[in-house]
């Protein structure tokens, strides 16, 4: 069953990924691969996580994953990765991903940090960035 809130999740779906003719979320999991255990879970996490959440206003798509990736983590959760492709895609630069990482040192701690900054290497590396040559040597020099 379609609900207008499950519209407006999948739009914004459409706004935060690169969707295909094979995956309609695009890169973002949305629990399609839980659909013989959770078959309603997709509807559940469209329409609260996107058509409520994500859609509301308030803070702009940047801000909305920056502060995603945050939560996630200081949870040390998995899905950092697709949220880290996320942020590039609505136009978070590697310098602010890997800086707001960097930031939450000291609030969650280096075994949470380190492993975000792994996902984020690896994606970066998959999507061809690269923290910037300016940001490395002001980093280089402090």
């Amino acid at each position: 069953m379609t609900t207008d809130r499950y519209q407006q999740g999948m739009d914004k779906l459409k706004e935060l990924t690169t969707p295909d003719e094979n995956n309609p979320t695009g890169h973002m999991e949305v629990g399609e691969s839980f659909k013989d255990i959770a078959p309603d879970l997709t509807q559940m996490v469209v329409e609260f996580a996107f058509g409520n959440v994500y859609s509301r206003p308030g803070l702009d798509n940047k801000q909305k994953v920056l502060t995603t990736i945050s939560a996630l983590v200081a949870q040390g959760t998995p899905q950092i990765g697709m949220h880290v492709i996320t942020g590039l895609k609505v136009g978070l630069t590697p310098d602010e991903i890997a800086g707001c990482i960097m930031h939450l040192i000291p609030y969650v701690g280096f075994p949470r940090s380190l492993s975000a900054l792994k996902v984020a290497q690896d994606v970066f590396a998959e999507q061809g960035v690269a923290i910037s040559e300016e940001m490395a040597e002001q980093l280089k020099n402090r």
